[in-house]
């Protein structure tokens, strides 16, 4: 099956490193693919953390993809893939590791930066309301980012997880936020 034009020349982009780019392939497929994790999964954090690997991977090798083959077809192989090897990986303890976490990540705001006071003075406390309102490990993501001012690359070694799945949780936080105060 011939690909779309329109995801094909998306898929040209990014290769280019075009981060719209990148950002409209993974609104268009998050459903799909995270639908999919969550029958085979039946966990919603383990779901989004696989869907998150799964963009992360498909990112980092997207110059390997052949067009002579369905996008999201591929994208299902390299979470059905990601998948298997998580519950190899965690046979001994099937356990997500979400379900450890009970603290809550807040967003601190050490010294007001000229930034920081730019977001004060547009209502930071209501900001902070719709951070507070996204998963723990999105809140982490953004306040690392946006508060603490990390590089991808310090963010990852905070997380302990490759720069691809920092970019990607930073695209899925933004867009969730977005979300959340269109909604408001």
């Amino acid at each position: 099956m011939v690909e779309d034009s329109s995801i094909l020349t998306l898929i040209e982009q990014a290769k280019k490193g075009n981060q719209s780019a990148y950002s409209t392939l993974l609104n268009t497929y998050w459903k799909a693919i995270y639908n999919f994790l969550i029958t085979k999964t039946r966990n919603e954090d383990e779901a989004e953390d696989i869907t998150i690997k799964t963009f992360a991977k498909a990112f980092d090798k997207l110059n390997t993809y052949n067009s002579n083959y369905n996008f999201g077809n591929w994208l299902f192989t390299i979470s059905r893939n990601i998948t298997i090897d998580h519950y190899r990986k965690s046979k001994p303890d099937l356990i997500s590791i979400h379900k450890h976490q009970k603290e809550v990540n807040k967003v601190y705001d050490k010294q007001a930066s000229p930034a920081d006071k730019l977001i004060q003075k547009q209502n930071l406390a209501q900001l902070l309301a719709y951070i507070k309102q996204l998963k723990p490990h999105y809140q982490k993501v953004i306040n690392l980012r946006y508060f603490m001012e990390l590089s991808y690359k310090e963010i990852s070694e905070e997380l302990n997880e490759p720069v691809n799945n920092v970019k990607i949780k930073l695209l899925r936080a933004k867009k969730l936020l977005a979300e959340i105060i269109n909604n408001s």
